[in-house]
């Protein structure tokens, strides 16, 4: 089948035109973006990250991009940028400590921090690249203790009358195996987030976050800006993984999207301080959090809705930040077949390349209606665009197949 023609004189062909097409993009937006997404449909998939990879050189070399973002833990990330700034550890060692979620495994992120410390090697500090996790420290079926959070935020606030000792927050903490329960996930009966001696510690660790921007005047004087920021990704940490506690022991039948809501709300806080402190700046992570519209998920017999990461982020920055829909046509060994014809996947696909970047108002005025795509179900955790919010992003990025690697 042929391309639709207003399809076709939408759709730029990034394999003849590469990431330039990206840049021209931006440039034709209202603002510059300091926060620029680029979601991906699906993870674990070496092709996805590798594009990005590619759009961030381009966005580092001719767009003056200083950092990148990716859906991984905020407090590992830090590993990562010390690394990548510094030289400090080993490459190795980096991508064991420095990564969540398995993203580790992939090649493309291996790549990806080898290439940002040669980049940065002989690089006066000012112009260094920076590598941020804007993830919790969250996995599926568990969350984090917040020793690690509390610790190093106590820490730093040595010196000043605080509201506890190190032995306290130690000793309401208790053992960490049992904050990282994984049976709490599926019972909100095992969690220890109801329990006397967090609600304890949520107030403490309240307390101590507060002290950070009575004495900002004098930490940041005292300290460095870079050290206070990151006391406070220590203090948002900690209040975050206490509140997503006490969220895992709620009884209620909101539990699961109010869980969702708060992991969501924690990555745009951090997104939110890395604008302030590192932008302009490339995120990558599911589509699913950095769509401007609603999240939605049938999940079982719940229907869940949560604003996402960028839908919150997004109405704070306005013009600040835009958003890339990185959309996927067929990966059979990914159970993901060719898509119908009347999907948005399945439309491109009758473009005659494989990688596009397509004007998504040009897809969205298209006179036939589209329909979502329902073809994808053996593949937990894929997401197709769907039609009815194409014009809430600034751009879709379409590859049409992904062929199985030796």
């Amino acid at each position: 089948m042929a391309a639709d023609p207003s399809i076709r004189d939408a759709a730029r062909d990034l394999d003849r035109e590469g990431a330039a097409a990206v840049t021209d993009l931006l440039r034709s937006l209202p603002a510059r973006p300091r926060l620029l997404g680029l979601g991906e449909p699906t993870h674990g998939e070496e092709a996805l990250p590798e594009l990005r990879d590619e759009i961030f050189r381009e966005l580092v070399e001719h767009e003056g991009y200083r950092s990148i973002a990716i859906e991984s833990d905020a407090l590992a990330g830090l590993v990562v940028d010390e690394y990548v700034t510094t030289g400090a550890g080993s490459l190795d060692e980096v991508m064991r400590t420095g990564f969540s979620h398995g993203v580790q495994e992939l090649e493309a992120n291996r790549e990806l921090v080898r290439w940002m410390r040669a980049y940065n090697q002989d690089r006066p500090e000012p112009e260094r690249l920076r590598f941020f996790g804007f993830d919790a420290p969250l996995e599926m079926m568990s969350a984090a203790s917040p020793r690690r959070a509390l610790t190093a935020l106590h820490d730093y606030l040595r010196g000043r009358p605080l509201p506890c000792t190190i032995d306290t927050i130690d000793r309401l903490i208790g053992d960490d195996d049992r904050w990282t329960d994984t049976a709490a996930a599926m019972d909100p009966s095992r969690s220890v987030g109801r329990l006397p001696e967090v609600a304890e510690l949520r107030l403490l660790a309240d307390d101590l976050v507060a002290l950070l921007t009575a004495y900002s005047p004098h930490l940041i004087a005292t300290t460095s800006r870079e050290e206070w920021w990151r006391a406070c990704l220590y203090g948002r940490t900690a209040m975050g993984l206490l509140r997503y506690h006490a969220g895992m022991a709620d009884q209620s039948p909101d539990r699961v999207w109010r869980l969702m809501a708060l992991r969501d709300a924690m990555m745009a806080d951090n997104l939110h301080a890395i604008a302030q402190h590192a932008a302009p700046t490339l995120v990558f992570a599911h589509n699913r959090h950095l769509q401007r519209e609603k999240s939605t998920w049938q999940l079982a017999d719940m229907a869940l809705e949560w604003w996402s990461a960028g839908a919150i982020v997004g109405s704070q920055l306005g013009d600040g930040y835009a958003v890339l829909a990185l959309a996927l046509g067929s990966a059979p060994h990914h159970e993901i077949g060719t898509p119908a014809p009347d999907t948005v996947e399945g439309v491109l696909s009758t473009l005659p390349g494989n990688r596009y970047l397509i004007d998504p108002h040009a897809l969205a005025a298209r006179g036939a209606k589209l329909v979502p795509r329902t073809d994808t179900t053996a593949r937990y955790g894929y997401f197709p665009l769907d039609p009815d919010h194409l014009g809430e992003t600034d751009g879709i990025i379409f590859i049409k197949n992904i062929p199985a690697r030796d």
